[in-house]
């Protein structure tokens, strides 16, 4: 990891015949800035706005912004998919730029290689307890950048090995071996085909592997062919906005990719249900749908259409997602609002929880907005 006085991040500029000189596209600092922004405020602020106000629409929206228990899907469980999905987005831009540059096929690949020991060391910092100095407490796998550096790692060497048009057939192939694995290897002691949180073969695999450090009902090893999966639906996307095709035709191929996978991953639930904990195949493809059709969206609106200035918040957190995560994770910004409202909170009643995440948001946020002035980019 390294300070970055660049402007912005170089892997996220195109070159491609489709656009004069190195047009950055802004829709995908918008939409990575969207989606870290539920998770270091967003989530939290529209909670307590519900709590305050008390009206049906916000009260329906709180289950939302939750975990789906074990079956299902919430708006809050296509939160860490969709960073994937953007990860891989990233991914032939990043790879055509160090080319260009003269890197070799193994120097991309050993530089992919480090930028994931980083992001497993990141997420043992940030979510595996490592700085408690406790066994007891450790948690090796246990951690959103535990995925993204295995998914990530796994979609690069994809994309360093083959052809693009073979991404598509090695993402269904990984989705295919996960079911087939899932549904056909017997657990001892359970059997084959069973999908319980405590009883399935991903779990089996993860509890053996990991031994006294096995925690929660998350699955890693064998989920990675799922992460992978997410990845490789995000470097798709990636080649296609690399091209040279018109951008309206872009924005239909996306929608459509979007619906199909929606509509695939429907059909497949039925066999294979969607379960975010196991990042199941029909759960890749029904996120990593949303994810195409959230890219239409905001590439329409904010490259295609010119419609930018509203993003412009997302985008100042967009272009230093990874330090905001990091931060949000260890260190509570509410404790340094309360510097400022901390005396007024007991005469808010119910707005209390609202304005503790608006001013916490906001603190985030200045402080970012001051990175991105002082054009300071925490990357790998």
């Amino acid at each position: 990891m390294r300070l970055s006085a660049v402007k912005a991040h170089p892997e996220m500029f195109v070159t491609s015949p489709g656009y004069s000189g190195s047009k950055r596209l802004k829709s995908l600092d918008a939409l990575r800035g969207f989606d870290m922004f539920w998770i270091i405020g967003g989530g939290p602020t529209i909670t307590g706005l519900a709590k305050a106000l008390d009206t049906p629409a916000l009260n329906a929206l709180v289950p939302q912004l939750e975990h789906v228990r074990w079956q299902g899907l919430h708006f809050w469980d296509v939160i860490w998919p969709l960073f994937m999905f953007i990860v891989g987005i990233a991914i032939p831009f990043s790879i055509e730029r160090r080319k260009v540059a003269g890197a070799s096929g193994r120097s991309l690949f050993l530089h992919a290689l480090w930028r994931s020991v980083i992001l497993f060391c990141l997420g043992t910092i940030t979510q595996g307890n490592l700085l408690a100095w406790d066994l007891s407490v450790f948690r090796p796998c246990y951690s959103v950048l535990h995925g993204i550096a295995a998914g990530y790692l796994i979609a690069m060497a994809v994309t360093l090995t083959l052809r693009p048009k073979w991404y598509g057939a090695v993402t269904a192939g990984f989705l295919v071996l996960y079911w087939v694995l899932m549904a056909l290897v017997p657990v001892p002691g359970v059997g084959r085909g069973v999908l319980t949180p405590e009883g399935n073969l991903a779990t089996y695999l993860d509890r053996a592997i990991l031994g006294r450090f096995h925690y929660g009902e998350n699955t890693w090893f064998l989920s990675y062919l799922g992460f992978a999966s997410s990845v490789l639906l995000g470097v798709l996307a990636g080649h296609l906005l690399a091209s040279a095709r018109p951008a309206k035709t872009k924005v239909l191929l996306l929608v459509t990719a979007g619906a199909a996978c929606i509509a695939q991953g429907l059909l497949w639930s039925v066999e294979f249900p969607i379960i975010k904990l196991l990042w199941t195949s029909s759960f890749v493809l029904i996120s990593g749908g949303i994810s195409f059709l959230a890219l239409a969206l905001f590439y329409w609106i904010i490259d295609v259409l010119g419609y930018d200035r509203w993003a412009f918040f997302f985008i100042v957190i967009g272009m230093n997602s990874l330090a905001v995560y990091v931060a949000t994770m260890l260190f509570d910004f509410r404790l340094i609002g309360d510097i400022f409202v901390g005396k007024l909170l007991p005469r808010l009643g119910h707005w209390v929880s609202f304005t503790e995440a608006v001013v916490s948001l906001g603190i985030i946020w200045s402080i970012l907005f001051w990175m991105y002035r002082t054009k300071l980019f925490i990357r790998l």
